[in-house]
């Protein structure tokens, strides 16, 4: 293996692809994220990701940005995941390497989904290609954890999110007297809308909605607003709230079946008296959700913890003491980073669980 300034010349091509990749966060649902990169003499001629759904993908990208295709016979083509092998709202990118000649290709993962699952490698091995597979795997699969959550797990990424006084408290006793409360302050809500601009979907349940009536949008940042869920077992919200407005996607979850009037409404039923938590998760799995940020009342929050069925947790720690009210969420796990957020701390845990291992 030749080196470039010390590092592994493969590494160093596929770190770029993840770089890029990264551009197409929250854009791309269902796609994945992936990065594309050309070498020729150890220089970058062609480089791309994919964008959005239906559009190129990165490896189409990044050929078409290369001036003189008479030297991708004899570069090297990098990409963070499998070349796709299968039509699908675009041709295959494994085709399309092999029509414009490119004789080398490292491929950073191998891609999950069943559709591809090795046939695109396996297809450029065929027409004669020199075929590296493996590099920086566990960045590629840390890259696309949504994504690969959802196909291996049959269920999408889950992110806790709740802010919580320095007492441990995450609302107040008595909300009237004290409403509006602002937990964390304003910089740790704007990034809690870029979060949500990143996912593809947001959850809440019954309590939330009646307490609030929250738009669970990202007015405070610039995205995609994301699919909202809402679990109302008893039918208990009034078509006049926010969820209502037909404005985004959004999923409800009854006990009793239930007509939607509104196209962007979605009505699902579920058995709330037995593993109601994978029930709901199968339906986010049914309507192609891969990811979803669970920011729900301590009740809710809780239920996906006690079941092990959550990857990240994320909480933000206010400079405020409540004294009273309604407890926060507890996980019995170490935080594996804190950070301060001017007046805030935020505390982030990986659910490492034998579930969460790909």
């Amino acid at each position: 293996m030749s080196y470039f300034c010390g590092v592994k010349i493969h590494e160093f091509y596929i770190k770029r692809c993840i770089e890029l990749a990264k551009n197409g966060l929250g854009t791309t649902y269902p796609n994945p994220l992936v990065g594309s990169v050309i070498v020729y003499n150890d220089h970058i001629i062609g480089e791309g990701w994919h964008k959005k759904s239906g559009e190129s993908h990165a490896e189409v990208h990044a050929i078409r940005a290369v001036k003189d295709k008479s030297l991708l016979a004899k570069a090297t083509i990098y990409v963070s995941l499998e070349p796709c092998s299968h039509y699908g709202k675009t041709p295959p990118c494994a085709d399309l390497i092999i029509q414009n000649k490119i004789p080398n290709v490292v491929i950073g993962t191998v891609d999950p989904n069943e559709k591809v699952a090795g046939n695109g490698i396996k297809k450029l091995i065929e027409a004669g290609k020199n075929v590296t597979v493996g590099i920086l795997e566990k960045e590629c699969h840390e890259l696309n954890k949504r994504f690969f959550t959802f196909h291996i797990q049959k269920r999408p990424y889950i992110i806790l999110k709740w802010a919580e006084s320095q007492d441990g408290f995450i609302a107040p006793e008595n909300r009237e007297s004290q409403a509006p409360v602002w937990i964390s302050n304003a910089y740790s809500r704007q990034l809690v809308h870029k979060w949500r601009s990143e996912e593809q979907a947001i959850l809440v349940g019954t309590t939330t909605v009646l307490a609030d009536n929250p738009k669970l949008n990202v007015r405070d940042w610039t995205g995609n607003n994301p699919v909202r869920i809402v679990i109302d077992r008893k039918n208990c919200i009034s078509k006049e709230s926010y969820i209502f407005d037909n404005e985004v996607k959004t999923i409800l979850i009854y006990e009793t079946k239930q007509e939607s009037e509104k196209e962007n409404i979605v009505y699902e039923t579920i058995d709330f008296h037995f593993n109601s938590t994978r029930q709901i998760l199968d339906v986010l799995y049914k309507n192609k959700i891969q990811s979803v940020l669970i920011e729900g009342g301590r009740d809710t929050l809780q239920r996906f913890i006690d079941e092990n069925l959550w990857d990240e947790a994320r909480i933000f720690v206010g400079k405020i003491d409540l004294k009273s009210g309604t407890k926060a969420p507890i996980i019995d796990q170490k935080p594996f980073e804190k950070k301060a957020l001017i007046t805030d701390e935020l505390i982030q845990y990986r659910n490492h669980g034998e579930h969460y291992n790909f």
